[in-house]
């Protein structure tokens, strides 16, 4: 449909407030609501909150009932349909139908097979006139929930591959080295991107050799996100920070040691066997298992060993890739990627956004079609 401009403003402010609790929502999707009238007046709004806590509409609901508005013939504005099924909390649809909502102006539908329209239709039985937007504004609020879209329709998590990297492609001096190549704004920024991800993953390599804690600290959050660390051998040490940090943590191994799985067992940490190929872990295997978790979004900080294998396996949705303006020469690499015959069997990527962050440019690229799920 074509939106007015009020509509237009409205589902703005709902996609604000859903942005608002990135970081809170998940599993759940980041919705926002807007309540009013066509007269231009706002009689409440609300985003959804931590899992098993209302969802937006009804936030919005409470918001207005609380200031005592009469919400019969009133529009909601919300970014993703109302939910139809009884889940940890009641169905929104009705809570809609039941405050008298005579129209719901909806960005996208929820691809959730208990949803997936029969909110829609549930309201429209009811009476209320209900409305897609489509466009650029529904593509925005897919483009907000992509994980959640990801793991609902594909039953795996979006991939999202952080890299910092020099002009020439370098993350690291030969001896290892990589502090900092990127500048003070691009390391908050890649905060900013670990907080929207309900697991960062890393390779056991990268532990051994930088020590990274990779939780969410230069950027307010409310949840930690799981950590992730392949490590086929069960080699990380007792006293790794990634441990200490706050949050959870998951290792991910091919190790069937009794003892060394109970002992990492008792000090709190998760173990997933995932055996694969050649003795390491099976990689689509344990996005699955991530999936199975509720973890929409998965942001990858690796080393080019790990990054290689989830870019040759096809596993990788979309780069975050933070250049700084130098030029390092020989060192470590992007990925390791074995070498080519023909510029034709590259990875291909599309650049999807690009900007600058204080002196360095942050790029976006994905697969070609790959959010067309």
């Amino acid at each position: 449909m074509a939106l007015n401009e009020l509509d237009q403003a409205r589902l703005a402010d709902a996609l604000l407030r859903a942005r608002q609790v990135i970081g809170v929502s998940d599993p759940n999707p980041r919705v926002g609501c807007v309540l009013g009238h066509e007269d231009g007046r706002i009689f409440g709004a609300g985003a959804t909150q931590e899992a098993g806590g209302p969802h937006a509409e009804v936030m919005a609901l409470r918001a207005a009932q609380a200031a005592g508005h009469d919400l019969r013939g009133a529009t909601a504005w919300v970014t993703l349909e109302p939910c139809a099924h009884h889940g940890r909390t009641p169905p929104c649809c009705d809570a809609l139908i039941a405050a008298g909502i005579g129209r719901v102006v909806v960005a996208t539908q929820d691809p959730f097979p208990l949803v997936a329209g029969a909110g829609i239709a549930r309201m429209r039985a009811a009476g209320v006139v209900v409305e897609l937007a489509g466009g650029a504004i529904a593509e925005e609020a897919r483009e907000l929930n992509i994980g959640f879209f990801s793991r609902v329709v594909r039953q795996r998590p979006w991939v999202r591959m952080k890299i910092a990297a020099s002009l020439d492609g370098r993350t690291a001096l030969l001896n290892g080295r990589s502090q900092w190549i990127t500048g003070v704004e691009s390391r908050t920024d890649g905060h900013a991107w670990r907080k929207r991800a309900g697991a960062v993953l890393t390779g056991i390599g990268t532990v051994l050799e930088d020590d990274p804690r990779l939780d969410v600290r230069l950027v307010p959050t409310v949840l930690q996100p799981l950590r992730v660390v392949v490590d086929s051998r069960l080699q990380l040490p007792p006293g790794a920070k990634i441990i200490k940090a706050p949050g959870r943590v998951l290792v991910a191994t091919v190790s069937d040691d009794a003892q060394l799985l109970s002992d990492w067992r008792e000090r709190g940490v998760e173990v997933a066997l995932l055996p694969g190929k050649d003795g390491k872990v099976d990689l689509p295997a344990l996005l699955t298992e991530l999936a199975q978790r509720g973890v929409n979004e998965l942001h990858v900080e690796a080393g080019h060993k790990l990054n290689g294998s989830l870019i040759r396996e096809g596993l990788v949705d979309e780069l975050l890739v933070y250049l700084a303006p130098m030029l390092i020469g020989p060192g470590r690499e992007m990925a390791a990627l074995a070498p080519l015959d023909r510029l034709v069997s590259a990875s291909e990527f599309e650049f999807h956004d690009m900007c600058r962050i204080g002196a360095d440019i942050r790029i976006l690229a994905r697969p070609p079609g790959r959010a067309e799920f």
